[in-house]
């Protein structure tokens, strides 16, 4: 397979001469996150500011594991950039897609990035709702907050798109326009961190709960009532939540029961991690949910 390679012809322009892949994957910048075989990386170029998350392979023993565990390996950044291209389209904000490469032949050794252009003035609903249960928010910005949330879902999930990390975290609030006084007519929320979104023709209901168990999990301890909780089933499913209780109570049920496996997970290692026996760990490690 040819090396991919797109970014804006100024940059082209700028280290003309040079191999551009070799440039980008050497970026200088403040990492926000570095694991094993991914970086994400802030850097600025001609006074604008960028994300770049890099992809350096995985190790064959690593993809057997996933294959044998049933789960999807992560296989570079290439899932990215065609998950925020494919919710462009349908109409779900996202960082802008500035730039992405990739090369290699070999599955465990390809080398790939995916370039966004920075958000500013947002702020995550995990930090937006965190006062909610001590402080209470206008209870029309709280309804159409869940309703965007339950709006964005119900489009990835019709669309056969899976997200695989759909926390509360990983929505982003625009501040500018919805801060200090936020127009529930006319807001504007992000889904980012899309790197493991999984797509399929038709997403099955296994696919479906994970999302939703995952999302209801984050959203626990900020002070949703049971009307809360209705009014997200009834814009995610499209009908009156007695009757989606009364079709689907099995699966309702099960996203309760997997929610609440994920808060007890998530509290031993808040436990833990008070003890001092586990290292301090990004949101995105300590919410982790297995496939």
């Amino acid at each position: 397979m040819p090396p991919i390679l797109s970014v804006p012809q100024e940059w082209k322009n700028l280290w003309k001469g040079a191999d551009i892949f070799d440039v980008l994957l050497n970026m200088d910048g403040q990492v926000y996150r570095k694991v094993k075989g991914r970086t994400t990386l802030r850097f600025e170029l001609n006074h604008e500011t960028y994300f770049i998350k890099i992809h350096l392979g995985t190790t064959w023993k690593d993809i057997i594991k996933d294959v044998l565990c049933f789960k999807r390996p992560l296989l570079g950044a290439e899932n990215e950039w065609k998950a925020i291209s494919r919710l462009k389209r349908l109409g779900i904000h996202t960082p802008e897609l500035v730039g992405y490469g990739k090369r290699g032949r070999n599955l465990s050794k390809i080398k790939s990035f995916v370039i966004t252009r920075e958000l500013t003035g947002v702020e995550s609903l995990e930090d937006v709702c965190r006062d909610w249960k001590i402080s209470p928010p206008a209870y029309r910005f709280k309804r159409t907050l869940i309703t965007e949330v339950a709006r964005v879902t119900r489009i990835l999930h019709k669309n056969g798109i899976c997200h695989r990390d759909l926390y509360l975290c990983h929505f982003l609030l625009d501040m500018h326009r919805d801060g200090d006084n936020p127009d529930p007519e006319n807001i504007n929320l992000y889904l980012i961190d899309l790197h493991r979104v999984f797509f399929s023709r038709k997403l099955s209901v296994r696919w479906r709960l994970k999302d939703i168990a995952a999302l209801y999990f984050s959203a626990m301890d900020i002070g949703l009532s049971r009307q809360d909780i209705f009014h997200f089933i009834e814009v995610y499913t499209g009908m009156p939540w007695q009757d989606a209780i009364r079709r689907q109570g099995l699966f309702w049920r099960c996203v309760e029961k997997r929610a609440g496996r994920l808060y007890r997970k998530f509290q031993r290692h808040m436990d833990r991690q008070r003890r001092g026996t586990k290292k301090q760990q990004g949101n995105g490690d300590v919410y982790k949910d297995t496939d």
